[in-house]
């Protein structure tokens, strides 16, 4: 009995001295580094194809309208009326301005009767010198006069500019108009005109002459061709967008002005830095990309993109050709940071 406490003492120092050594302090684990997915900066020759919809317009549209006041007396075309040049279009009542010409007429050929007498009477020095010049003002007063009287008289029909269809009409027989009414309105359809405000960026990618696909969704697939007619000069400065008129020499008959038309523009390929659009960015700062260097070590390196090309986006500053540039593992990343590339399939 007096051995037993001695024997509890001595079992906790066996088993304290049965245990396995210590290993001592254990490092950190090392982080592996990040793994990101990088393109190369390319400048190279690239086209662009743009869709942009628009609007069909006559080739020549014109208001007419009346150069005298009076009554309508004859208006004999409607909306969809195609007419030729030179017919008449509308008719003002003559009669008052015919009585007036009348009596234009009546007073020349009494001044020209005047002035033939003091021809005769001058030989025989008559008459003064001052008088025969008043008798020839006269002539020439009265004959301004009736052309006056016939040109007034003239305007009084409105005949066909060109060879057209109508497409408006606004006034009708018997109706009492003033001058400077708008009565008709005259389109030239024959040809067709869309009018295009394309970006800055995207002019110097077309010429004049630069074949156009176009589509009417009432034509359901069937495609047209247009050509470029001309490029604006100028820019809007609030825009930043120019005009370009494009031309449908041969339209499709069922195509009107008015109609949505859809084109398709492919711009001729010119050289450009570009890299994939996933690897642009944007912060407050402005927009930016991260490159690495032969150490994969990121930098943040600011930019300024162009118009978008498929899947790339064309860089107008910032960045030169053979460059590396992120595209793919963003969680993360900051400026000074070193990555790697991620592994291959298949690799140990």
């Amino acid at each position: 009995m007096k051995r037993l406490p001695l024997l509890l003492i001595f079992l906790p120092l066996l088993f304290a001295c049965s245990g396995e050594p210590d290993e001592g302090p254990q490092r950190p684990a090392q982080r592996p580094l990040p793994a990101v997915e990088v393109a190369e900066v390319l400048h190279h020759e690239i086209g662009q194809q743009l869709k942009r919809t628009a609007t069909l317009r006559a080739w020549s549209e014109v208001r007419l309208s009346t150069e005298e006041e009076g009554r309508i007396e004859r208006l004999p075309h409607y909306p969809g009326d195609r007419v030729s040049q030179g017919d008449e279009l509308l008719r003002l009542d003559q009669a008052l301005l015919a009585a007036q010409l009348s009596k234009a007429r009546a007073v020349r050929e009494q001044a020209e009767l005047d002035l033939r007498r003091l021809d005769r009477l001058q030989a025989s020095r008559v008459v003064a010198e001052d008088e025969l010049a008043r008798a020839r003002t006269a002539v020439q007063v009265a004959i301004a006069e009736e052309d006056l009287l016939r040109t007034r008289l003239s305007n009084t029909r409105i005949r066909s500019p060109f060879d057209g269809v109508i497409i408006a009409r606004l006034a009708e027989p018997g109706d009492s108009v003033g001058r400077f009414n708008h009565v008709l309105t005259l389109a030239d359809i024959s040809r067709l005109l869309v009018e295009l405000r394309l970006s800055e960026l995207a002019l110097p990618g077309l010429a004049v002459g630069d074949k156009v696909t176009l589509r009417l969704d009432s034509l359901a697939d069937e495609s047209f061709v247009a050509k470029v007619l001309r490029i604006h000069p100028t820019v809007d400065p609030t825009t930043r967008q120019g005009v370009v008129e494009l031309l449908i020499e041969q339209p499709p008959a069922q195509a009107r002005p008015g109609q949505l038309v859809r084109v398709e523009l492919g711009l001729r390929p010119l050289p450009r830095t570009t890299i994939p659009f996933v690897a642009l960015r944007r912060d407050t700062q402005g927009e930016y990309v991260f490159t690495v260097d032969e150490q994969m070590v990121l930098q943040r390196t600011p930019v300024r993109s162009g118009i978008q090309l498929g899947e790339r986006v064309e860089i107008s500053s910032g960045l030169e050709a053979g460059q590396q540039v992120v595209k793919g593992g963003f969680l993360g990343l900051a400026e000074g940071m070193t990555v790697r590339l991620p592994a291959r399939e298949g690799a140990q």
